[in-house]
């Protein structure tokens, strides 16, 4: 009987930058208060790759990193059928006294 072998997937990331940019929102720039802080990210982003990103870039450790993929969606525009694109997005959370200066 042939057993089936199990790997685990190695996120290969192609790209230099997994952070395209900061997402600027009402309800992102609420978090913020709160140390969460909104990303754009790369979409073979996975959560320990953007662990060491952010602590090499905004030198602070992040406690969670939450990933959401934004699915596009179709829009009916000057009578023609279009779409918004899809992103990934990132939310993470700083310790209370870290902050991460977006401008």
């Amino acid at each position: 009987m042939a057993t089936k072998k199990t790997t685990t997937k190695e996120a290969v990331v192609k790209s230099d930058k997994l952070i395209l940019s900061p997402r600027i929102t009402e309800k992102a720039s609420m978090q913020s208060m709160s140390n969460a802080y909104t990303f754009v990210v790369h979409p073979s982003a996975t959560k320990l790759s953007l662990l060491t990103e952010i602590k090499a870039t905004y030198k602070v450790t992040p406690i969670k990193i939450n990933i959401t993929k934004i699915a596009r969606q179709y829009t009916f525009i000057r009578g023609k059928l279009g779409t918004t694109a899809g992103i990934k997005k990132a939310v993470v959370f700083l310790k209370k006294g870290d902050t991460i200066n977006l401008s």
